[in-house]
């Protein structure tokens, strides 16, 4: 027979291994709900981490509208600036318009009282037309009766201007005739010398024939040369007819040097008064002054260019011309 003690023993023995499998049920079950735990913990993170990435890219989206709003707030901004200054420009144009307006309403109102006015003007305009429309009906009338007459008047006048001219022509030949005869006469008083020679139309003294160098005062042998062109110009006047208008021309030059005294301040000044004392001297002799002139040229005539003594020398010079006053 068992004792006692070997009963427990073997009960305990037993209780423990009844203990066991409980235990190993309840370790697997907590194992596995560990395991479901772990497997809902990481779907779950897989579930958060997927949802905040797509939270970032929200955000991230929401940053690039906000930052697109932005912008567009600015554009509205710019465009509500844009607008007031386009309102207060078109505030100014409807008040410049509006001044316009008044302007043109106050300008129609004279309009009117000037178009009234117009056409009170108008019709003394036409009244006036109409007048001078009669007036030139009798001037056309007037002319057509003169046409006639005029051309019998050109054809008057151009036989007179021939008539004229023919006129002028016999006169110059003859006052052609009577220069040649005063040059021929001329020319048998004072002979043939180097110092008065006949150059064209004209008959040339030297300067130092009549002058002393830069005087303006004949001297003794200047006026002996003058005393016979005097005798014969006055016996060639006697041929001449009455109505023949003629003027000896008495012209000085000078050379191309420079003069300034106390009497003559340039070579136009010397020239003119040498001029002026041959014609004062010829007047004196009985020549009319009517038929006297002088002209003073100075330097700007040379007869011979260059400036050698013997261009100066020909330079200087009176010159006397028979023409037509």
């Amino acid at each position: 027979m068992m004792s006692v003690g070997s009963l427990r023993r073997n009960r305990l023995v037993q209780e423990e291994f009844s203990i066991w499998p409980g235990f190993v049920d309840v370790f697997a079950t907590l194992i596995i709900v560990m395991l479901f735990a772990l497997m809902i913990f990481v779907v779950t993170q897989f579930y958060l981490s997927d949802a905040l990435s797509g939270s970032e890219r929200n955000v991230q989206s929401l940053r690039t509208k906000i930052q697109e709003v932005s912008q567009l707030l600015g554009l509205e901004q710019k465009k509500s600036q844009d607008l007031h200054q386009s309102l207060l420009l078109t505030s100014d144009q409807l008040k410049t318009l509006q001044q316009a307006k008044a302007a043109l309403e106050a300008s129609l109102g004279q309009e009117q009282i000037a178009h009234q006015s117009a056409n009170v003007q108008l019709a003394a305009l036409q009244q006036e037309l109409s007048e001078l429309n009669q007036q030139l009906q009798k001037i056309s009338e007037a002319f057509q009766l003169s046409e006639s007459t005029k051309e019998q008047q050109k054809i008057e006048i151009a036989d007179l201007g021939k008539k004229l001219n023919d006129a002028l022509a016999t006169k110059v030949k003859e006052l052609e005739k009577y220069r040649s005869e005063f040059f021929g006469k001329l020319k048998d008083v004072l002979g043939e010398r180097s110092d008065i020679r006949i150059v064209g139309d004209r008959f040339v003294f030297s300067s130092e024939v009549l002058f002393g160098s830069g005087a303006a005062v004949l001297e003794k042998k200047g006026q002996e040369k003058l005393n016979g062109l005097a005798k014969s110009l006055k016996i060639i006047a006697k041929e001449m007819p009455a109505d023949l208008n003629w003027v000896l021309r008495v012209d000085g030059h000078t050379d191309d040097l420079p003069i300034h005294t106390d009497k003559f301040d340039s070579n136009w000044e010397l020239s003119t008064a040498r001029a002026l004392a041959v014609v004062k001297y010829l007047e004196k002799q009985g020549i009319p002054a009517k038929h006297l002139a002088a002209a003073g040229f100075g330097q700007y005539h040379p007869l011979e260019a260059g400036s050698t003594d013997n261009a100066r020398a020909k330079n200087r010079r009176i010159e006397l011309k028979l023409d037509q006053g």
